[in-house]
């Protein structure tokens, strides 16, 4: 029986390498996602460990699967025994040299520097004693020192940057309180809140299907017929079908007014014949964040509008590795509001804090529904906090 440990980026990577180096008979026994060993680990992504194993044996014998078993059991015991060896071994390397540096440094010191007080010398050890401690309390087996307040946000799709500003900031509290309200408090002061008023020109920009023109038929809604407010509807979205007949219905509906826009001209006569109103709501054309072509063209319009009040509208269920994308992409359009929609639609809510801190512009409102005008509101970050954390939920 042949027994290998694989450190892969991914499943797919595993597989290859398995048939290629134990044949196409190997079986997993076990995988699970780690960290790398030591103290650098924890900043490092993540890596899958695969352990696979194939029987070399070349006899046929259809009785021996529980022996096989049980050899594989033990044959992983031994391993992890001598695993374990070899992280306590690097742990006192570590140790010893930081150690070393200790002496090294405080005898340089009294060779060169007689006049340093030994207050000073007494501080530097105090901090390389911290830091030994510090690496003392490192599990270099992640599965096993894996805290209920990191299992939560794992869980919670928060991705590996933002959950190690989560741990940096919470590792800096001197407090009394345990690792999940030092958890909320962090998370709390990485949101930050938009105050922007819903005054004069209001640009929606976002990729297609995230909900641009039903989260404008709801502010719409608020506006006008709660608050009591002149508004005025423009869309430039000539593109999807039935976006403009949508957005129209919602214009009749609620008895304001509302134009299509074709083009650059045509964005600033319509500018100046809705001045009256209080508030101009404009809805964009979905765009590839990944077109540049498309998003200059798109940039055009939004110059001619000249308003710093516009609003990036992404959904709550796009993918981590794709939020960064769609962020970096619509900068150029210079957002400086951020809008989350379909929380009703996804049970994990770590990607709102995700894109807050990729975007890095405070969030303006969120959306939980289909409902017009009601399923819109505005959002704390201690509201952010608990959805994250699991000590709350949309629906």
């Amino acid at each position: 029986m042949i027994i290998k440990r694989f450190i892969v980026k991914n499943m797919s990577e595993a597989m290859t390498r398995i048939r290629y180096e134990l044949g196409k008979d190997a079986i997993i026994i076990s995988q699970r996602k780690i960290r790398k060993p030591g103290f650098f680990g924890l900043f490092q992504k993540k890596v899958m460990e695969v352990t696979a194993a194939v029987d070399n044996s070349k006899k046929e014998d259809t009785g021996s699967t529980d022996n096989n078993l049980e050899l594989i059991k033990k044959l992983m015991e031994k391993k992890e025994a001598a695993k374990q060896k070899e992280e306590i071994k690097y742990k006192e390397s570590i140790e010893n040299n930081i150690k070393s540096t200790i002496v090294n440094k405080n005898l340089n010191s009294m060779d060169h520097n007689d006049d340093k007080s030994k207050e000073d010398l007494l501080k530097e050890m105090q901090e390389m004693k911290k830091m030994m401690n510090e690496i003392k309390n490192i599990s270099l087996s992640p599965t096993k020192e894996r805290g209920k307040l990191e299992t939560i946000l794992d869980n919670n799709d928060v991705n590996e940057k933002t959950l190690n500003n989560i741990l940096i900031r919470i590792n800096s509290m001197n407090n009394g309180l345990d690792d999940l309200e030092k958890g909320k408090i962090a998370i709390t002061e990485m949101i930050p809140v938009s105050r922007v008023s819903l005054d004069g020109v209001i640009v929606f920009v976002g990729p297609t299907g995230v909900g641009k023109t039903t989260t404008i038929a709801k502010l719409a809604g608020n506006l006008a017929l709660l608050q009591k407010k002149k508004v005025g509807l423009i869309t430039i979205d000539t593109y999807r079908i039935g976006a403009v007949e949508q957005l129209k219905t919602y214009a009749d509906i609620m008895n304001i007014p509302f134009k299509v826009v074709l083009s650059i001209k045509e964005m600033e006569e319509t500018i100046k014949l809705m001045g009256e109103c209080d508030t101009i709501l404009v809805d964009t054309t979905g765009r590839s964040s990944k077109n540049a072509m498309q998003i200059s063209e798109l940039r055009a319009f939004i110059d001619k509008i000249y308003t710093e009040n516009i609003h990036l509208v992404i959904s709550a269920t796009t993918k981590n590795r794709d939020i960064d994308t769609i962020v970096e992409g619509y900068k150029i359009l210079g957002y400086n509001n951020v809008i989350i929609t379909k929380l009703d639609e996804t049970t994990t809510y770590g990607s709102i804090l995700n894109i807050l801190q990729s975007a890095e512009t405070p969030i303006s409102f969120v959306t939980t529904g289909q409902n017009v005008p009601d399923d819109i509101k505005k959002i704390t970050g201690d509201e952010i906090a608990n959805l994250i954390l699991g000590e709350d939920n949309v629906c």
